[in-house]
């Protein structure tokens, strides 16, 4: 398992934890800790782990915001906590990090929902970052095109 799947592997726990017991302010930074204590010793990226967890914490409101834009039948209280976390981080990197490349973060988002969530959890979260990045790539294609225009 690479250093980076198992800090967010670790921040998806994390976060899950901190979602379960009712988001307390001060409970996050002890649970990151445990975590990192227990599931990764001697783990390399613990930097990207907290980066993960402080900023999907920081941007909670607004990713939630999307997740209920692309999954409009299934409000936000109802997704399964494990579900709603793994899109979390992968909306995370999607559209606010972008320092991973988006592909890789869809991937990485299946498979911490595969590991973790239920039987479809894998198609659910494949299925709302999926259209994110879709979308994502109109916006592009929009930009260039514009940029392109504006040039001429």
């Amino acid at each position: 398992m690479s250093n980076r799947h198992l800090a967010r592997s670790i921040a998806m726990q994390a976060l899950f934890e901190w979602d379960f017991r009712g988001k307390s302010e001060s409970s996050l930074p002890n649970i990151m800790e445990r975590d990192l204590k227990e599931f990764g010793p001697g783990l390399a990226e613990t930097e990207f782990a907290k980066k993960i967890i402080d900023e999907v914490k920081e941007h909670m409101e607004e990713i939630d915001k999307i997740i209920e834009q692309y999954a409009p039948q299934w409000p936000i209280d109802q997704i399964t906590i494990i579900d709603r976390n793994v899109l979390r981080i992968g909306i995370y990197e999607l559209k606010l990090n972008r320092e991973v490349p988006p592909k890789v973060a869809i991937n990485e988002a299946i498979e911490l929902a595969k590991n973790f969530g239920g039987p479809s959890s894998g198609k659910f979260v494949n299925g709302v970052l999926g259209a994110i990045y879709k979308d994502l790539l109109g916006e592009d294609h929009q930009e260039t095109t514009s940029t392109d225009k504006a040039q001429q």
